[in-house]
């Protein structure tokens, strides 16, 4: 099937914004029947208010040691080649720093376990791209329920047919019928037991990729969903950039000093709305 993209643009969603009534507002004009709505989880989470402030994180020896040597030495001269890294890429993890680092890494210590702590980044969903200071992103506990106090609200107002989903920019790789994923909470059908490994395979051995569907409103095939994620994840885009050092180096400025003001400057599209085309 082939289907048309079509990105909203939104504010930057901050902690406290009314995120339902954003969505709400931004497509009541635009949404028709047939149509699937696909959201941002990483800006339904920041909204949520779901960040932890690194800065104030004590890392443990083991963080240190992840930051210290994991993350420079086997990441960077082995593991980043192994999974095909941009060289650019390599040359920041050789770099990795050791302070934010080590914190960083206690973070994903704490909320995602240790297998999800060895990868080079999104650990467990934990995201630190598009965000100010030492702010770090947690993935949402329960996709299926932050979908159904949407898809509601969606309903009440709209009294539209549409599907919802709520979609990672993290990738599943695929392998004829198989689908896996590093991520812990994906959509039925796509193995996450694995965590680092399964993006190991996934970069290495050069599967198909595309982005994670985590929730869907309607009985969806998987591989459809996994079509829509990313054809979304490819209008979308990335904000400020795909990483933080992306988004540091935008702005001009260190790490953790990028603010709130500078990310309000940049095109935002948490929301996309696809519709299957009526061409044959």
């Amino acid at each position: 099937m082939r289907y048309i993209a079509i990105p909203i643009k939104t504010k930057y969603w901050k902690p406290g914004d009314d995120y339902i009534d954003i969505i709400t507002n931004s497509i009541i004009d635009k949404i028709e029947d047939g149509d699937i709505l696909t959201l941002s989880e990483k800006a339904i989470s920041v909204a949520k208010g779901s960040l932890i402030d690194e800065s104030k994180i004590k890392p443990s020896l083991l963080a240190k040691f992840l930051s210290h040597f994991w993350m420079r030495y086997i990441w960077g001269y082995i593991l980043a080649k192994i999974c095909h890294l941009k060289l650019k890429n390599v040359y920041r993890l050789r770099r990795y720093p050791k302070k934010e680092g080590a914190a960083h890494k206690q973070v994903a210590l704490m909320y995602a376990g240790f297998l999800q702590s060895l990868r080079h980044g999104s650990e467990g969903g934990i995201d630190v791209s598009n965000l100010p200071f030492s702010y770090a992103c947690l993935p949402l506990e329960d996709p299926y329920l932050e979908l159904e106090k949407i898809e509601f609200q969606i309903q009440r107002i709209t009294r539209k047919k549409v599907s919802i989903m709520i979609v990672d920019t993290d990738m599943t790789y695929s392998w004829y019928n198989l689908h896996f994923t590093p991520l812990p909470r994906p959509m039925k059908g796509i193995i996450s037991k694995g965590a680092f490994i399964n993006y190991i395979i996934g970069r290495s051995l050069r599967l198909k990729y595309r982005a994670t569907p985590l929730a869907v409103s309607s009985n969806m095939d998987l591989d459809e969903a996994l079509d829509i994620s990313q054809i979304a994840h490819k209008v979308r885009r990335s904000g400020a950039g795909r990483t933080a050092w992306d988004v540091a180096e935008k702005f001009g400025v260190d790490l953790t000093k990028v603010t709130w003001g500078m990310l309000d400057r940049v095109e935002h599209r948490p929301i996309v709305l696809i519709r299957p085309s009526k061409e044959d």
